[in-house]
C-alpha cells in the first residue's frame, strides 16, 4: 500500500485512466445527501475493473453519523455514506482498484 494520502492516490487513479478519450466520457461524482452525508459514483467502464467482482462493504449502517456502504453495479462503483466516512469510502475503492491494477 502506498504512503500517499488517500486523495492523492484517489487522483492518481483518476489520472492513470485519462488518455484523451476516457475522461470524456467516464470519470467520477462526489456529492453530498440530505441526511446528511456523502455519495460517491466512480465510473468502471473502459478500465481495469470493468469486470472484477467487488464484495459489498456495509458498516454500522444503522448509525446517524458513522455509516457507509460500498457496492458495485454493472457500470460504477458506488459509496454512501455518513461526512465523517468519506475518506473510509475512497479508501475502500482505492485498496480493492489497487489490488487490481495493471496500469
Amino acid at each position: 500500500m502506498s504512503s500517499d494520502s488517500t486523495l492523492k492516490r484517489f487522483a492518481g487513479w483518476y489520472v492513470r485512466h485519462c488518455d484523451g478519450d476516457w475522461e470524456h466520457e467516464h470519470g467520477f461524482h462526489i456529492t453530498t445527501l440530505d441526511n446528511p452525508g456523502v455519495e460517491i459514483d466512480i465510473d468502471l467502464r473502459e478500465t481495469e475493473l470493468q469486470q472484477v467482482p467487488f464484495a459489498e462493504v456495509k458498516d454500522d449502517y444503522e448509525s446517524e453519523d458513522n455509516w457507509l456502504i460500498c457496492t458495485r453495479t454493472d457500470e460504477r462503483f458506488e459509496a454512501r455514506g455518513a461526512a465523517t466516512r468519506f475518506e473510509d469510502m475512497l479508501r475502500i475503492f482505492l485498496d480493492w482498484a489497487d489490488a487490481h491494477r495493471t496500469i
